[in-house]
């Protein structure tokens, strides 16, 4: 090839160049940690994204299945929160709202595939409250839990919904350890979390935690405990003319107002 032939091909190329990368997006990722609850028998939860600040207002409500330990209004699992904490995340002397976990007390009458829910319902909504699901920011990339064993065989979920309406199980694996253990799981890129239309951020809903007993585990007496759920997400967002009717918040405020 000529030498004048060769600097015209090499010319062409990088004005391709130029032009695709003015144009293209580059996958950027702003990964973050975010805590969605401190069981520390709070009501309000605030997180921060966009410069605006948005509370979920919600408490913990519980389910089981049906062999599930009842002796007249004495009924099982049980939930309360606990003066007790792992002391891998806060050391000896936290701060004084990290003082504290969920306990879940659970009997069944018999062994088996039981299990128990541990789901958020809103706050001062009686005891009827329906199942509230929080929203949770960015695209998440994995959930992460603080769980405090008893060296039993139970395993743990994360239930979440997608844009869709299609609810998914995350397993965090077994639980079968003595004390405070960090659990985390990754949400697989099969789950959808953003669409090709406006508003193409398509964010998931955390639904419930479901604990699972194995079938040769004993279930007449067992205790669980729960601190420091928390999520990381991609919180970052393309920029562009036009970039607030790609946030559903906004958008619903402005078809609010009109």
């Amino acid at each position: 090839m000529k030498q004048g032939s060769f600097k015209a091909v090499c010319l062409i190329l990088l004005a391709f160049t130029v032009v695709f990368s003015a144009f293209g997006d580059d996958k950027t990722v702003n990964s973050e940690v975010v805590i969605i609850e401190r069981f520390d028998g709070s009501t309000d939860h605030v997180w921060e994204r966009d410069g605006k600040t948005r509370t979920e207002q919600f408490v913990w409500a519980k389910d089981a299945s049906k062999f599930a330990t009842k002796n007249g209004d004495d009924a099982y699992p049980k939930l309360s929160t606990i003066p007790a904490y792992p002391q891998a995340l806060f050391g000896r002397t936290p701060p004084e709202d990290n003082k504290q976990s969920m306990g879940i007390w659970g009997k069944f009458d018999r062994r088996g595939y039981n299990w128990i829910d541990l789901y958020p319902v809103a706050a001062d909504a009686g005891d009827n409250a329906a199942p509230y699901e929080i929203a949770l920011p960015g695209r998440v990339q994995s959930l992460d839990l603080g769980v405090g064993g008893s060296n039993m065989n139970l395993t743990l979920e994360a239930y979440v919904r997608d844009y869709q309406g299609f609810v998914h199980i995350l397993n965090f694996d077994s639980m079968n350890h003595s004390g405070w253990k960090n659990l985390r799981v990754s949400v697989p890129a099969s789950v959808p979390q953003s669409k090709r239309v406006l508003p193409s951020h398509g964010g998931l809903t955390f639904v419930k935690f479901r604990i699972n007993t194995m079938p040769t585990e004993r279930v007449d007496n067992f205790y669980v405990y729960l601190d420091q759920f928390k999520i990381q997400t991609d919180m970052f967002e393309t920029l562009y003319d036009g970039n607030e009717l790609d946030d559903p918040e906004t958008v619903q405020e402005f078809w609010s107002a009109s």
